[in-house]
């Protein structure tokens, strides 16, 4: 299967599977660079009134699917292949195949600890991994400025892939700002870095395979995200209705 281009209440998504995401991905690290974006409901009800968040989606390279919800309307849609691109899991695979082919990574997010642990994780499993570079920023406006001192570090060090851990919408702002002046391609992956560090229980697999994962890290961290899982998903409940009443559902 490889990705297909569709679309959801007007905001780009890739249809695939975890398989063919890796491969697009690797495929654009190999040749260039730019951006790829794994959305969540977060993301697409948040693009959807969020202009440049839409267009960051848009001009990206691939937006993958990281949600059930969102697998389940494509399939609805006419993509049945559609699968969860689960961004954790999304970023083991590309550091496994980074490490099989040589091809030097850099980690730009989190804190200083948080990076540390993750970059000795990311060794034991993969010892042969070329970590070119790794740097927790400091505390970053929610729309991040161009850094031309950080562009230039992550080129010197001839990173290919770099995993951008900032949280969803800043790390998406963050990668749209530097994307023309930084030759890699550029992959945010949120809470990857937490979880694949130790710091953040994944959710059980049943929870994530029927759509309630973020039950699950409402529950860990209420006062963090109440707001942006009960409010995002009645928005997204309401979209659905909004197209149905238009009649695409």
């Amino acid at each position: 299967m490889e990705l297909v281009e569709t679309s959801l209440f007007g905001i780009r998504l890739c249809a695939g599977d975890p398989a063919s995401a890796t491969r697009t991905i690797l495929k654009h690290a190999r040749q260039g660079a730019g951006v790829v974006c794994v959305a969540n409901v977060d993301m697409v009800t948040r693009a959807v009134h969020d202009t440049k968040l839409a267009q960051t989606m848009r001009l990206s390279l691939a937006v993958v699917t990281d949600g059930m919800p969102l697998v389940w309307v494509l399939r609805r849609r006419g993509l049945p292949a559609t699968q969860r691109v689960y961004g954790p899991a999304l970023m083991r695979q590309l550091c496994a195949e980074a490490e099989a082919a040589g091809m030097p990574i850099f980690l730009y997010g989190g804190t200083a600890g948080e990076l540390s642990m993750l970059q000795r994780e990311l060794l034991r499993q993969h010892p042969q991994l070329l970590i070119a570079g790794a740097e927790s920023p400091p505390l970053l406006p929610a729309d991040p400025p161009m850094d031309a001192a950080v562009a230039q570090r992550i080129n010197a060090s001839g990173a290919r892939l770099v995993f951008v851990g900032l949280g969803c919408p800043k790390q998406e702002y963050w990668m749209a700002n530097h994307a023309p002046h930084i030759g890699a391609t550029m992959v945010g992956v949120g809470l990857a870095f937490a979880q694949i560090a130790g710091l953040k229980r994944p959710a059980p697999a049943w929870m994530g395979r029927h759509g309630l994962e973020w039950l699950y890290r409402l529950a860990q961290e209420p006062r963090r995200l109440a707001r942006r899982y009960l409010v995002g998903n009645t928005r997204f409940v309401l979209l659905l209705l909004r197209d149905a009443l238009r009649g695409r559902a």
